[in-house]
């Protein structure tokens, strides 16, 4: 983690939000993306990626692994950079 995590607010909220989602599979996936990209995640994004972490783990983990198709509404979102970390770890679909 670097400074700017820890002394933003907003970042810090959302890498806990991101990083204690109650499973340990999207602790793992969705943590692991946030703890990567918080500290230089861009202001404009930061909305972006609070009404991502609304979403339900089950809906999130359906759609990381391809048990459902990705509704249209994250397309072209942060949501993306999730399901390039996920193939990164070896696991995408």
């Amino acid at each position: 983690m670097t400074e700017t995590v820890l002394t933003d607010p907003r970042r810090k909220r959302i890498l806990y939000r991101a990083t204690h989602r109650g499973t340990k599979e999207s602790d793992a996936i969705i943590g692991g993306f946030f703890s990567e990209v918080a500290a230089a995640l861009p202001d404009d994004k930061l909305d972006e990626a609070d009404a991502l972490l609304d979403e339900l783990d089950l809906d999130l983990l359906d759609w990381i692994m391809g048990r459902q198709p990705v509704p249209e509404r994250l397309k072209d979102t942060l949501f993306d950079g999730v399901l390039a970390y996920y193939a990164k770890m070896g696991k995408a679909t």
